[in-house]
């Protein structure tokens, strides 16, 4: 059936309105039901709710006649409960106030116990030292036990008991004099200690001038003797400036006949003539002529002495020249009046000829006036114009030309001159030099025979500044020491003799050290607070107190060190107890026969940390350490200082100088740190005091401390190491340096922190007890004075002394520069008045050393092993250095 588009749509038109008719009929229907329902349920929900309010008014109602009822039940409950709760709480707060004590005592347990852990370690480390010590004693007893060297002491005196017994004079045929054949070596046995009487000078033609010099400075003399049964020598004063009656010397009261072991000591300042001199005969018998050269000199038997136109004693170093610059005005110099006699073996037709040759400057003058007061000898070049014109002349020569072909006393006074105007003596021809027996004159002097003089020139060229230098301060030491004072001549005329008669110096002097408590005072003791945690490591064994070795050397050290003590260390006039410069044995010799006192690490093999703690090794054998510590009104800060030194290994004793003029008070309680103690009384307030050389001082080795410094033990035992490869030098912690003032030229002293240092603190250093002798009685009183004047610079003054007889730099240990000092006053170094007084001082030494010893270094030490990895069985020689 065919379906048209018009009777579709009329189809479903049809369907739609059926649809709606049919939703409008179910509505009709629905809606009436659900209203209904709906009413039905809000019906019933009202009613049940309506049950609810009266069910629960009902319950309300119950509930207020039982509230009504049981109030007064419910108040006592809830006071019960408040009373309850308050007891909890109370008993609560007792529990945790338990808790909390017992969480205290807990903690302080286990503070404690870490403590007993620490003191275990502690006492673990101190039971090993004492192994140590034990183990030690032994070694050291059985060391007593065995035939060695045998222990020497300060030479005793043994002399002569009678006066010279005759001798016949010698004939004129009789061989020249010797030592063998015309001294009486009975009169000098070796522990005689050199005893020399001196003439009435009052006798003698010499001026007074020289009569009251020698008499003075010859009683200054360590050998001087006022007995002449006891002498070894006697020493007669001849005449200066005129001709010297001879005749009466066989009068002398111990002339015996011959003059044997008389010295005739020609000093002249005016009569320089050959003529004037002291020529052997029968006249002089067997007797020793000290004088300048004659035409007959006995070689080994009469003695060249230097010129006598010094003063006569105390400083000499406002004399002398500053050493710089190396190279001066005239490369050299000759002043020269002409001889009259042509046979003078000294042209200066040779050295004229440089004059047109070279481009230097040469000055030569022989047509000078001649000197006043000094006479000319016939075949001699005179000495021109005054001392004043020829110092002027040589201040601006680097060479002078000294005649030397002949014999003559001007050749002396040449040299004296040059050497004390920093110029350098080129000596001509082999005439003798004053004292050449002992003193090598090849390290001060420029010698050439004759033939040579045309070469003079080149060679002269050939010298680099640094040993133009080298030889100007060699002069200048051989000048100060032996020729620049009369008291430096005598002295030199008599140690002369003495060495060569192979007597030992007599032994330097130590200075008392008076203490500073009253006789029979027993100072209070307390046990040692240590104040900070030291090291947990063992750092050597505990020992009692023992003293280096001393005076082992008073007859070798002549023939073995002869030289050294003439030209190199410049004191041939005492005898030390041991020297910074002490030869050391070979490495094997320890092994084979001179074991002795050694202490090798690991008996031999070496070792680690352990092995190294146990035992001091080096090359030395084994010694201890004294601390020098100055003080002044201190009192805690020393204490807290000296409780720190508590079992620190190695130190001999402490020796404590009080420079107050207070002493201490009786009721204060010095701290018992296992060694002595001694508290020196210093004479009066100076730091000098710190540098004396004070009879308490038993050991090589010193450690000068402020009574401020703070160091660890570790810090000191290997500084006490280091110090016992560096003997010569002065080793130590706080390190400063000189630099260049910039703006105004001179030195200025500088405590920054630097890659450069020159100098060593002595508030913390250790140095060779040699050096306080040194610094008391061998530097220059002018550095000890300036040191009093602005109370300062005695540490830069040391150092000085060590650069300038070592010339070498000080060696600073770990990393330590500066020191602090909690509770202490404000130190005078903070002050600017303090450096300025340093920058002073520095430059004021130089002058009085004629230049800077100071020698700049950039190296430090410290311990081998400290930043090497090592197996974790093995031990660091040091954990924190």
């Amino acid at each position: 059936m065919h379906w048209s588009k018009d009777r579709i749509c009329h189809w479903m038109a049809n369907v739609k309105l059926s649809r709606i008719l049919l939703l409008v009929t179910l509505a009709l229907v629905t809606v009436p039901l659900f209203t209904h329902y709906y009413l039905s349920n809000v019906e019933r929900d009202r009613e049940r709710t309506l049950s609810d309010v009266h069910r629960s008014r009902t319950k309300l109602e119950a509930y207020e006649d039982f509230s009504a009822l049981r109030a007064s039940d419910l108040k006592s409950r809830i006071q019960e409960m408040l009373h309850i709760k308050g007891s909890v709480s109370t008993e609560l707060r007792d529990l945790e106030a338990k808790r909390q004590r017992l969480q205290s005592e807990v903690v302080s347990l286990n503070h404690r116990i870490e403590q007993l852990k620490t003191e275990l370690g502690r006492q673990q480390i101190e039971l090993n030292k004492l192994k140590l010590s034990v183990e030690q004693a032994q070694v050291a007893q059985r060391e007593a036990l065995q035939r060695n060297s045998p222990d020497l002491a300060p030479p005793l005196t043994l002399t002569a008991s009678s006066l010279p017994s005759y001798n016949s004079p010698p004939s004129p045929t009789s061989p020249p004099c010797t030592m063998t054949t015309c001294f009486d070596h009975s009169r000098c046995p070796l522990t005689s200690s050199f005893p020399v009487f001196l003439y009435d000078t009052a006798e003698s033609k010499a001026t007074i001038f020289l009569k009251t010099a020698i008499s003075q400075t010859v009683g200054y003399n360590p050998h001087f003797t006022l007995d002449p049964k006891t002498a070894c020598i006697f020493l007669v004063l001849v005449g200066e400036g005129e001709s010297t009656d001879l005749s009466t010397l066989n009068q002398l009261p111990y002339w015996g006949g011959d003059g044997r072991n008389h010295v005739l000591l020609h000093l002249s300042r005016v009569d320089m003539t050959l003529e004037s001199s002291l020529v052997p005969s029968v006249d002089t018998g067997r007797a020793i002529i000290a004088q300048f050269a004659h035409k007959n000199f006995r070689s080994g038997f009469d003695l060249v002495v230097g010129s006598a136109r010094g003063p006569p004693g105390g400083d000499v170093w406002t004399e002398s020249t500053f050493q710089l610059p190396a190279r001066r005005q005239y490369l050299f110099s000759f002043q020269g009046v002409q001889p009259k006699s042509q046979q003078s073996g000294f042209n200066v037709t040779e050295l004229q000829s440089y004059l047109s040759l070279t481009t230097d400057e040469i000055s030569l003058d022989t047509n000078c006036l001649a000197a006043s007061g000094i006479k000319q000898s016939e075949s001699d070049w005179g000495l021109c114009g005054t001392e004043e014109s020829r110092t002027a002349m040589l201040k601006r020569s680097t060479f002078s030309v000294v005649p030397a072909v002949e014999s003559s006393p001007l050749i002396g006074l040449r040299v004296y001159e040059a050497l004390k105007a920093a110029c350098i003596p080129v000596v001509i021809g082999d005439a003798p030099l004053p004292f050449e027996e002992v003193i090598k004159w090849k390290a001060a002097v420029v010698r050439l025979p004759l033939a040579r003089i045309t070469e003079l020139h080149f060679l002269l060229r050939s010298f680099g500044d640094a040993d133009l230098l080298n030889v100007k301060r060699q002069g200048r030491f051989l000048w100060e020491r032996y020729l620049s004072s009369l008291q430096a001549l005598v002295d030199t005329t008599l140690a002369t003799l003495r060495d060569r008669i192979q007597l030992p110096p007599p032994p330097i002097v130590d200075t008392p050290a008076v203490s500073v408590f009253s006789d029979g005072f027993v100072p209070l003791k307390t046990d040692p607070v240590i104040v900070d945690t030291e090291p947990e490591e063992s750092l050597g064994p505990l020992e009692p107190p023992y003293p280096s070795a001393s005076f082992k050397r008073n007859y070798s050290i002549s023939f073995t060190q002869g030289y050294e003590m003439w030209n190199v260390w410049g004191d041939p006039f005492h005898l030390y107890p041991n020297l910074p410069f002490d030869p050391v044995l070979p490495s094997d010799a320890k092994f084979i026969g001179s074991g002795k006192g050694f202490r090798p690490v690991g008996g031999g093999a070496g070792g680690a940390g352990k092995e190294f703690c146990d035992s001091l090794g080096g090359n030395s054998p084994r010694e201890q350490f004294t601390i020098v510590m100055l003080t002044y009104e201190r009192e805690q800060v020393l204490m807290n200082s000296l409780s720190r030194l508590h079992g620190l290994p190695y130190l001999n004793k402490v020796v404590v100088v009080w420079n107050s003029p207070r002493p201490p008070l009786q009721d204060l309680r010095w701290p018992d740190i296992g060694v002595p103690v001694h508290v020196v009384k210093a004479s009066r307030n100076s730091l000098n005091n710190r540098f004396l050389p004070y009879e308490a001082i038993e050991t090589e080795a010193v450690l000068s401390v402020d009574d401020d410094a703070h160091l660890r033990h570790d810090e000191i035992i290997f500084g006490f190491r280091v110090w016992r490869e560096q003997r010569d030098r002065v080793v130590g912690f706080p390190g400063r340096f000189h630099a260049l003032d910039l703006n105004y030229g001179g030195w200025l002293y500088n405590s920054n922190y630097s890659c450069e240092l020159s100098m060593v603190l002595t508030g913390a250093a250790f140095f060779h007890k040699h050096y306080m002798y040194m610094y008391s009685y061998w530097l220059p009183q002018a550095i000890r004075d300036k040191v009093d004047e602005y109370m300062n610079c005695e540490d830069i003054a040391m150092n000085f002394l060590v650069s300038h007889v070592t010339r070498k730099p000080p060696v600073k240990v770990t990393s330590r520069w500066t020191f602090r000092c909690p509770g202490c006053p404000v130190s005078l170094s903070e002050d600017d008045t303090h450096f300025q007084e340093r920058h002073k001082c520095i430059n004021f030494f130089s002058q009085v050393f004629g230049y800077t010893p100071l020698l700049n270094t950039q190296f430090r030490a410290d311990s081998i092993l400290f930043k090497t990895r090592i197996p974790h069985d093995k031990q660091k020689c040091f954990k924190f250095i």
